[in-house]
């Protein structure tokens, strides 16, 4: 056998004759309901001899004989299939499916992060409306094609034709397989959005209401939209060990009352079953008495503020219980709002149902996470954060913590 192996990766005769006697096989067990026994029997000696061939460790030439004897017994006695390159292409692109989704099932799946929950460790959608910065330039050719391919920038511009009032923002529809098409009507005119962004009328995009009015030359849409973070999450460690405090987890919605069902949500693990939880005014948690900080694993930015700074959105400010938030918002001139429900001030402590799990976001200003719903049932972890693949920047690969 060893000889035979060592003959198989030296001679390009012998793998050939190898696979032949493979595939003249395979094709008899597809075929042997409708074969009668001496076709089975007259391909089986083919194969058997040309099997033998190769046992022997014959030369080369010794070889095509048998293989020309196989191939003449096979083309009399097998069936032939129709649109053999098709089915072959299918049944390629049918393996191939099925590695991806075992593959995206028990190993590696793809997500992405649409809100700013996480930041600054990961980043969700943000725009930033150009209209209100008329000196920012639109980059054009390369440029552009670059920041959209790396960096996963998107640019948004339309200018008005003619005078007219904004009448009509149609809501997106698919015209192809994940190509999607908005259109708006200025006057009469219809303005086409291809892969628009959502929420086109939200003041913090694009700000379009209808009874707008634009005059000729004026710009309509003038939208930078940066696209969120794009990660591979790790199904398989949490076949083999229970996630730990400070990991970024990610969880299915579905069935966890006060947050939108069907989705999945990606919080950083705050506590445990069982565990008796507190956030102090000093923007810190306690873990049944015990204050986590810098040097606590998974927390090292988190707590790495400055405690003479208000909580900002978009930083790492520690965590805040309802009492602090409203504070923050004041001090940063905003109007005040509850963040949460369910630790109102510094003397406010939860407990963590059995078999369950507390995960907060690390953008404590802008989270809803839970420290308005709560807990969750730790068999809703499908896995955790693991491997940044797009768009590149300083926080690709496992730049991130």
């Amino acid at each position: 056998m060893g000889t035979l192996i060592f003959r198989w990766f030296l001679s390009r005769k012998v793998r050939q004759a190898v696979d032949m006697c493979r595939q003249a096989r395979k094709l008899i067990k597809a075929q042997r309901d409708v074969l009668s026994a001496s076709a089975i029997d007259t391909v089986m000696a083919a194969i058997a001899e040309l099997k033998q061939t190769i046992m022997d460790g014959q030369e080369k030439a010794a070889l095509e004989a048998p293989m020309a004897k196989l191939e003449k017994s096979a083309n009399e006695n097998l069936k032939s299939y129709p649109s053999a390159v098709w089915r072959e292409n299918v049944e390629v692109l049918l393996v191939t499916g099925a590695v991806v989704l075992a593959l995206r099932t028990f190993f590696f799946q793809p997500m992405a992060i649409p809100s700013g929950s996480a930041q600054p460790t990961l980043w969700g959608i943000t725009s930033e409306n150009l209209k209100e910065r008329p000196g920012r330039e639109i980059p054009r050719g390369l440029k552009r094609i670059i920041e959209s391919c790396w960096l996963g920038i998107h640019y948004y511009h339309i200018v008005a034709r003619a005078d007219g009032e904004l009448t009509r923002i149609e809501p997106p529809k698919l015209v192809f397989p994940f190509v999607k098409k908005q259109t708006i009507w200025v006057g009469n005119e219809p303005y086409s959005i291809w892969f628009p962004p959502e929420n086109l009328d939200d003041d913090r995009h694009a700000s379009l209401h209808t009874g707008q009015f634009f005059r000729q030359g004026e710009d309509i849409i003038r939208l930078k939209v940066t696209s969120g973070d794009h990660l591979f999450v790790d199904r398989l460690t949490y076949n083999f060990r229970h996630p730990r405090r400070g990991e970024i987890i990610v969880f299915e919605s579905t069935g966890i009352p006060g947050i939108i069902q069907n989705t999945h949500y990606i919080k950083r693990l705050i506590a445990l079953s069982g565990e008796k939880v507190r956030i102090s005014n000093d923007r810190h948690v306690y873990i049944n008495g015990q204050r986590l900080d810098a040097s606590t694993p998974g927390f090292e930015n988190v707590y790495g503020f400055n405690p003479k700074e208000p909580a900002r959105a978009d930083h790492y400010s520690g965590h805040v219980n309802n009492e602090t938030g409203r504070k923050a918002f004041q001090a940063n001139h905003l109007y005040p709002s509850d963040l949460a429900g369910l630790f109102l001030d510094g003397d406010a402590e939860f407990t963590v149902r059995p078999d369950h799990y507390l995960a907060f976001g690390d953008n404590t200003m802008n989270s809803n996470d839970g420290r308005n719903w709560g807990d969750f049932p730790r068999e809703k972890v499908i896995g955790k954060a693991w491997f940044v693949f797009w768009p590149i920047t300083e926080r690709f690969g496992w730049g991130f913590r």
